[in-house]
């Protein structure tokens, strides 16, 4: 039966009929196993470079491991550029016949640019791999006349969630796994998110046209609550805001019908291959972020689009640069982002309040009890006022926090906000410099926070502007003879209008019978 596991010993028998130059057919024949079967068995074979004789000698466990188990397609970075490279190449390759242009006469080129890149038979293996592909001769249970490169993707959410540990609350964050996949190459994609929100939806899907570098001309969705308000068998009633991204990206939205899992069955089948080549994998390990988590997501995904397919020569990812990647639109300069609205009163703080992250945005002070009227997206929050823009904020989902702009503030709320002990010492020495050491002196003397000592410098200041200058400075001097760095002694001085202040006796309390204390007791 096809698909069957088939055990070693039966593979052995099959490297034995190769060695003597057997034809698959009749060697299929001969040991009783379907001819795709042999076909998949002897390309492994051939590409494996220990060769029949070598795998013979292997035991039957490793020989069972080295041709199921599977290897990504190419597993050093170099693809990467090479994949780059493909469109140009081909190009070039089309043409040869009028420029005379070789593939070693490309390879050469490319090994001038990058001197650590593929060889030459590396380099004819991999764009072979590549044009073998995008073939029509090429071997594919994938039905080609339905699914047509770039033309649709399978969109929807995994059963059972990945998680992360919130690094301010030690919580278990559980999150969404956002699952697409193109049918004509079955190329695979995965992204967590919070939810499965509309907000969250469309966020995902504009994360994987980016990820494949265009877009497909149909959408397929489930009859997911985030994309379809009203499910109906012939005619559901897609979501108005995913209707709004399709026309952004020049597709349409054409849900699968309900309970009709053969819709998109692909997807289906690329959400089992997760839950095995990324779910599985990643078990036991801990993340601390979205991102982080989403960063080892995309390398498994890497890593199960370049593994070789079953009954296929190439894998996920060249199919999908073959056949999939020149049939997708074009992306806009702009990516979509979902724009709500809401309007807000100016608090008595020159602030809004967000309701919706609980975080407030700073607004001009001449705006306070007026209605604004705010437009925000994912990532942006943009507030207006008689038509015209007052302030675009990046948004910041911190709660009870403010996001203040200095230039929206009063000058007297600015100058409360500027508050330093070195701005209160610069002020001090513009106006006196008696004032300025007596004020440097309370800062750097005093084991108190600088924050309690912000009143007594407003009150000396405002004491020097409605005081004599004379006798101002004399009462700074003295409290800085005796040390008295403050504002109730300078005031006392200026009120008794500095009377006596070189005499001992008003500094100091005269000894008479009447003072009681513990000497009087000794």
């Amino acid at each position: 039966m096809a698909g069957k596991t088939k055990s070693m010993s039966q593979i052995k028998q099959l490297l034995l009929l190769k060695r003597q130059n057997v034809s698959n057919r009749k060697a299929a024949v001969q040991i009783g196993m379907d001819k795709e079967t042999v076909n998949n068995y002897v390309r492994k074979v051939c590409a494996d470079p220990l060769g029949i004789d070598g795998l013979l000698e292997l035991d039957d466990p490793v020989l069972e491991h080295r041709l199921k188990g599977g290897s990504p397609a190419y597993p050093d970075n170099r693809f990467d550029e090479f994949k780059r490279l493909l469109p140009y190449l081909e190009e070039e390759m089309s043409r040869s016949g009028k420029t005379h242009v070789t593939l070693k006469l490309l390879w050469e080129e490319y090994r001038r640019d990058h001197p650590d890149g593929y060889g030459l038979t590396q380099f004819r293996y991999h764009y072979n791999q590549n044009a073998l592909a995008s073939s029509d001769k090429a071997p594919s249970t994938i039905l080609k006349d339905l699914y047509v490169g770039g033309e649709k993707a399978f969109l929807d959410y995994a059963g059972d969630t990945l998680g992360y540990i919130d690094m301010h609350t030690a919580d278990k964050v559980r999150t969404q796994s956002f699952i697409a996949c193109l049918p004509a190459s079955d190329y695979g994609f995965m992204l967590c998110v919070p939810s499965q929100s509309t907000e969250d939806f469309v966020y995902a899907i504009t994360k994987f046209f980016e990820h494949i570098g265009g877009a497909p001309r149909i959408l397929v969705p489930d009859n997911l609550k985030a994309a379809i308000v009203k499910t109906d068998r012939y005619e559901p009633s897609v979501n108005r805001i995913l209707e709004d991204m399709a026309n952004h990206y020049g597709c349409v939205v054409i849900p699968a019908r309900p309970r009709h899992p053969k819709d998109k069955s692909l997807v289906e089948d690329q959400v089992r291959l997760v839950y095995r080549r990324v779910y599985a994998e990643l078990r036991n390990r801990t993340f601390y972020s979205l991102e982080e988590l989403n960063r080892a997501v995309a390398e498994k995904m890497q890593a199960h689009n370049r593994k070789r397919m079953q009954h296929h020569p190439y894998s996920r990812e060249e199919r999908f640069l073959a056949v999939d990647k020149p049939g997708l639109l074009p992306l806009p300069q702009k990516r979509f982002e979902i724009k709500s609205y809401t309007d807000l009163k100016v608090g008595a703080n020159c602030c809004i309040y967000f309701g919706r992250d609980k975080h407030y945005y700073s607004v001009p002070y001449h705006f306070i009890g007026k209605q604004v009227h705010v437009e925000y997206t994912r990532n942006l929050v943009k507030i207006y006022a008689d038509g015209r823009l007052l302030k675009a904020y990046e948004r910041d989902y911190s709660h009870g926090r403010y996001t203040i702009c200095d230039e929206h503030l009063a000058s007297n709320s600015r100058e409360y906000r500027d508050r330093t002990p070195q701005r209160y010492i610069e002020r001090c020495e513009k106006v006196s410099v008696e004032l300025g050491r007596l004020v440097t002196l309370m800062f750097h003397t005093s084991r108190l926070p600088a924050e309690m000592h912000y009143r007594s410098c407003d009150g000396l200041l405002n004491l020097q502007r409605t005081t004599d200058p004379v006798l101002f400075r004399t009462a700074c001097e003295t409290a800085i003879e005796y040390g008295r760095y403050n504002y109730r002694f300078v005031r006392q001085l200026i009120d008794s209008r500095c009377a006596g202040v070189h005499q001992h006796d008003l500094l100091m309390p005269p000894e008479h019978d009447n003072i009681r204390g513990r000497e009087q007791f000794t």
